[in-house]
């Protein structure tokens, strides 16, 4: 039952591609950014302090790091979602636990077995395909950025398990997130041009930072109270959301192709996870 709290962080995280892809016809990426970090920053203040968290921390030097890998990947999928169809870009930004085990493996010297090493081969044999259709095309770039932003978001998650591993309070840890990309981004955004809200891109705005947080809070419960495992599977349910939204919205339709590379890529997702398990305990 507890899993089901990972079907509603999915389903928020779709909204929130649906919002920012809205959004970035009245604004910059830059403006998305920082909205969406400032509107979770307040929130999360008021978290902390309603539940007498400190806000020091020891762990500043995983915390700065995860804060920035973070923000980097959080600005290029926006990016990516502004250029692609939506289920392409959230499939790109799907392929962080491909990396991160890759970081798991250089940082900590962890051996990749056989298994694991099929399953991201899979994985990144899809991502070949999603973006060879593009090579030639406008969608290149926003493919490559996509795909960045799995990337960096894959050292942001490693950074969140070095964390955890060390007893950090996690709402900390969103705090932090939010504070450092709040900051850059409204430093970022003063180089482009100001657009002023008016109440549609308000509500866009509000909808960006709403969901998103409210699915870090979703997921977070999925990861605390449910099966690891099943979770960690569950979370790949984003891109059904974001393919059924495509076609709801922008009437967005993919190849034959383009939909087997999705499929390549959340089926090795899922088998990572499969393959990962940390400890008994999250093999049921």
């Amino acid at each position: 039952m507890q899993s089901l709290w990972m079907i509603a962080a999915s389903f928020l995280f779709a909204c929130m591609g649906v919002c920012v892809k809205f959004a970035a016809e009245f604004f910059s990426t830059a403006e998305i950014v920082f909205y969406r970090s400032l509107i979770a920053l307040v929130f999360m203040l008021l978290l902390v302090r309603a539940r007498a968290i400190p806000i020091a921390t020891p762990h500043w030097r995983f915390q700065l790091w995860r804060s920035i890998s973070g923000f980097v990947s959080l600005m290029l999928y926006f990016y990516a979602l502004s250029m692609l169809p939506l289920a392409t870009a959230v499939t790109l930004a799907y392929t962080s636990p491909l990396f991160l085990t890759l970081f798991l493996c250089w940082f900590r010297n962890e051996r990749l077995r056989p298994a694991m090493f099929g399953a991201l081969g899979l994985g990144f044999v899809g991502v070949v395909l999603l973006l060879r259709p593009t090579f030639h095309a406008e969608q290149l770039l926003g493919g490559l950025i996509g795909l960045g932003s799995g990337m960096v978001a894959g050292l942001a998650y490693y950074n969140v398990k070095e964390l955890g591993e060390r007893g950090e309070v996690e709402e900390r840890t969103v705090f932090y997130f939010s504070l450092v990309s709040a900051v850059i981004s409204g430093v970022w955004m003063t180089l482009f041009e100001f657009h002023r809200i008016n109440v549609p891109g308000g509500l866009l705005l509000l909808g960006v930072g709403g969901f998103g947080t409210l699915a870090q809070l979703a997921m977070t419960r999925a990861y605390n109270r449910g099966r690891t495992l099943m979770a960690a599977c569950l979370a790949y349910s984003t891109v059904i959301f974001a393919s059924l939204f495509g076609m709801l919205f922008w009437h967005e339709t993919l190849s034959f192709g383009a939909w087997s590379a999705i499929a390549l890529i959340v089926t090795s997702g899922v088998l990572a996870s499969l393959f990962s398990r940390a400890n008994p305990a999250e093999q049921d």
